[in-house]
């Protein structure tokens, strides 16, 4: 009789907690829902001097189904990548497109784009082809921002990747004089930048990455090849920098961080 009185309020626990967790999630998807889908710009073909180009990668298998759910390279895409660019080219003179291009590593079309942005690294999983692809490209002069992954786990599949791009070069926490740190904004006082997922868990950090990293892969000349932001989510302050609830500071850092990184790509 205990017994069966337990299992049907262990039961009745865990329905509650699902109605909870799913309530909660159509309220955060509602209070960050678009009012309206994207309409492509009229100079969206305007041929330009820069354009925002994001990779396109095949994912990692492993892990629980939630965790596999969640990383892509299409995260955030395409609005944090045209709410960026709109700052790009209102807070400099670059001639920027209105408009994204998504590279892949299975053609020749990477080395038409300088500067390339990966989203969600912690979930890649790069072919031989694909990781001998993007070495060529880096040691060409080629420049790859990769951003929103967390966490020791989404770290090791980070660098399982990575470490196969550049088995010969060390990944190094980038010093604050760097010239990528100040080549526009001075950038010494750098903090946290969260995604929205703060507004449902409280916390700034996911999983168990706390503390934010900035790093970099360097070439022999000492130029910053691969320019890694660990433990936050530029992407999500890009595509929320207009929404009221999400904190002007943040979306102030992440465009501040992403123009750096551009001037440093296209002056070193």
């Amino acid at each position: 009789m205990r017994l069966r009185t337990f299992i049907s309020l262990s039961v009745l626990g865990l329905t509650l907690l699902g109605v909870l967790y799913a309530q909660r999630s159509r309220g955060l998807r509602g209070m960050f829902d678009e009012d309206a889908p994207l309409v492509t710009p009229p100079d969206a073909d305007e041929k330009t001097e820069f354009a925002f180009a994001r990779l396109r990668y095949p994912n990692w298998r492993g892990g629980s189904s939630y965790w596999s759910a969640r990383g892509h390279w299409s995260v955030d895409y395409p609005k944090a990548d045209r709410q960026f660019v709109q700052g790009v080219r209102r807070l400099t003179r670059i001639h920027t497109r209105s408009v994204e291009q998504v590279v892949d590593l299975d053609s020749d079309e990477i080395f038409n784009w300088p500067w390339v942005y990966v989203v969600e690294p912690g979930h890649w999983d790069l072919t031989e082809a694909q990781v001998k692809k993007l070495r060529d490209y880096l040691l060409r002069g080629g420049f790859l921002m990769a951003d929103d992954f967390h966490g020791t786990f989404e770290w090791d599949i980070f660098m399982a990747s990575m470490s196969r791009v550049f088995p010969d070069r060390p990944v190094v926490d980038i010093e604050n004089s760097d010239p990528i740190f100040h080549v526009l904004y001075d950038l010494d006082e750098r903090f946290q930048v969260p995604g929205i997922q703060m507004f449902y868990t409280g916390q700034p950090y996911e999983y168990d990455g706390v503390e934010p990293r900035w790093r970099a892969i360097y070439d022999d000349r000492g130029r910053i090849m691969v320019a890694i932001c660990h433990n936050m989510d530029l992407g999500d302050a890009w595509e929320w920098a207009d929404h009221p609830r999400y904190p002007e500071k943040y979306a102030s850092l992440a465009y501040r961080v992403g123009i750096n990184y551009i001037i440093y790509a296209m002056t070193h």
